[in-house]
C-alpha cells in the first residue's frame, strides 16, 4: 500500500514539475480502451498478440470446449488474478460453470501456457516513440508450492517475485523489447508470460498469459532481492519518465472518460454481485 501511494505521489509531483495534468494518466493507453464495455477487454487485447505468442482463449458459454487441460476461467475485466479459477479436467470446468451465477459479466476460458517459468515484464517506452524503451523491468515469478500451474498474483501468499533485470545485458533487454513492442503501442504496460528459460524468453519462445494496461504495478517493487534504496530510485526515475511520456500524448488523440467509465463498471459489477448474493 505504501509503495502504491509513493508511486502515485511521485507521478503527481513529476507531472506538476513538467506542467502536465496528472489525470492525463488515464489517456496513456486510451486507444485500447473498450468504451462500449467500459473496460480494457482481455479479449480485445488478446487479439493484438501475434499468433506465435497467443494462447487459445475464448468467451465461455459459446459452445467451445477445451482440447487440453488445465484451463483458466477468468473474468474479461479482471486484474491481478482476481476472479481466476483453474480447471484441471472437464469435471472441474463443469463445476466452475455450475457455481457461476448468471450475470452480465463475461468470462473467458484460456488454455494454460506450458513454459516452466513465469515472468512479469514492466515497461515504459521512450517519451517520443514506442520504438525504444526507457524502462524495462523483468521479474521472475516464484511460487513456493509444488503446483505446476499456480494462479500467481499479488494476493497469492505463495507467490514471490525476484528481480532478474540486473542479470541482463543491454543487448538482452533490446532483444526482449524487440518482441514486446510488436504487440501494441502501449505507453505503460506489464506483460505476464511463460517460457522455459530466460534464454527462451529473449529468443521470443514464450506465451503471453496477460497484458495489464490499466494500472500496471512494476513488480520489481515487491521483490526481496532489491534494496529499498534501489526501489525508491526506481520509483522516482520511472514516474518522472512516465510523466514525460504523458506530456507527449498527441493532442489529436481522442479523449476517453476512462476513469469514470471504469468506476461505473466496477459499481455495476458490485451491484450484480450483491443482487446475486441476496
Amino acid at each position: 500500500m505504501i509503495i502504491r501511494l509513493l508511486l502515485i505521489i511521485s507521478y503527481i509531483i513529476s507531472c506538476i514539475r513538467l506542467k502536465v495534468m496528472p489525470w492525463r494518466y488515464f489517456q496513456l493507453n486510451a486507444p485500447y480502451f473498450n468504451e462500449n464495455k467500459g473496460i480494457y477487454s482481455k479479449l480485445d487485447i488478446d487479439n493484438l498478440i501475434p499468433e506465435q505468442w497467443r494462447l487459445p482463449q475464448w468467451v465461455d458459454g459459446h459452445g467451445q470446449e477445451p482440447t487440453s487441460y488445465p484451463v483458466f476461467v477468468k473474468p474479461e475485466w479482471g486484474q491481478n488474478s482476481k476472479g481466476i479459477q483453474r480447471a484441471d479436467n472437464a469435471q472441474d470446468l463443469s463445476a466452475i460453470r455450475k457455481n457461476q451465477k448468471p450475470s452480465k459479466v463475461q468470462h473467458l476460458v484460456q488454455e494454460a501456457a506450458k513454459g516452466k517459468i513465469e515472468f512479469e515484464i514492466f515497461s515504459v517506452p521512450s517519451e517520443n516513440s514506442t520504438e525504444d524503451f526507457e524502462v524495462l523491468s523483468v521479474t521472475q515469478v516464484v511460487n513456493e508450492t509444488a503446483d505446476e500451474f499456480p494462479i500467481n498474483g499479488i494476493y497469492n501468499k505463495s507467490t514471490q517475485y525476484r528481480d532478474i533485470t540486473p542479470q541482463m545485458r543491454a543487448d538482452d533487454l533490446n532483444r526482449l523489447w524487440s518482441h514486446l513492442k510488436t504487440v501494441g503501442d502501449f505507453r505503460i504496460s506489464r506483460f505476464g508470460v511463460r517460457a522455459d528459460s530466460v534464454e527462451a524468453l529473449l529468443n521470443g519462445e514464450f506465451k503471453i498469459i496477460e497484458i495489464n494496461l490499466f494500472l500496471p504495478m512494476p513488480l520489481l517493487l515487491l521483490t526481496k532481492n532489491t534494496s529499498m534504496h534501489a526501489k525508491l530510485s526506481f520509483v522516482f526515475h520511472c514516474m518522472w519518465l512516465l510523466a514525460k511520456v504523458t506530456k507527449n500524448i498527441p493532442v489529436h488523440q481522442v479523449k476517453r472518460q476512462i476513469f469514470f467509465q471504469k468506476l461505473g463498471f466496477i459499481r455495476r459489477v458490485k451491484h450484480i454481485a450483491q443482487k446475486e448474493a441476496n
